[in-house]
């Protein structure tokens, strides 16, 4: 099953992402988590996405199509994959589906995860990750047992450059702009399923389970 799931950031992707791939086994392929990868690891890759990223603003396309088709070539993905993050924009899509389309493969579904902006805002300025482990957290949806202590590792936690207020806002003003024109892209398709990300996880997955099938 090829699947591509959609929905602006805050939306709790990355939670469903994990359900999806441990329920119908595919790998998670997320561009977010190879860019960061990059850019822990200080590659040339990883200082050009970090500029765009501490902006709130996108990874260029061509840049981002040959990370993601490159590694949908891998032996873990023939089975079938998630890509997370990924198309972003129409020119992506349609690089996609030409790339698909010459290894005789296709998208089977879109999942799009929608929530409403003022929610998202809350979602994301409240994030915050541990410097040591990465475990996530938020101060009031997931606080930790003591304020800025990671529960697992006892780590430092701090909030990621592109989840302060005014980077936010600017990130999903360029998710409407650049992204949503998707939508009306897979619509067309006819592959794409809405999904209401609002309300609480188990529902919102078995929502997804609804679209793809047990």
């Amino acid at each position: 099953m090829n699947l591509i799931l959609l929905g602006p950031p805050g939306a709790g992707k990355g939670t469903q992402a994990v359900k999806i791939v441990e329920k119908y086994a595919v790998p998670h392929i997320s561009t977010g988590d190879i860019f960061r990868k990059n850019i822990k690891e200080g590659t040339e890759l990883g200082k050009k996405a970090q500029e765009y990223m501490n902006k709130g603003q996108l990874v260029p396309d061509d840049l981002v199509i040959e990370i993601a088709t490159s590694r949908l070539l891998e032996e873990d993905c023939k089975a079938g994959f998630l890509l997370d993050g990924f198309p972003r924009t129409v020119y992506q899509a349609e690089k996609l589906d030409e790339f698909l389309s010459a290894n005789g493969k296709k998208i089977d579904c879109v999942l799009d995860i929608a929530v409403d902006k003022d929610e998202l805002k809350e979602r994301l300025i409240g994030r915050r990750v541990c410097k040591s482990c990465g475990a996530g957290y938020h101060v009031k949806n997931m606080p930790p047992a003591k304020e800025g202590i990671c529960d697992v590792c006892g780590g430092e936690l701090y909030q990621r450059a592109d989840d302060t207020e005014e980077t936010v806002v600017n990130r999903i003003s360029v998710y409407e702009a650049e992204t949503m024109p998707l939508v009306d892209y897979y619509e067309k398709a006819g592959n794409i399923a809405h999904i209401d990300g609002a309300k609480d996880l188990d529902t919102v997955f078995a929502g997804i389970v609804s679209a793809l099938g047990e």
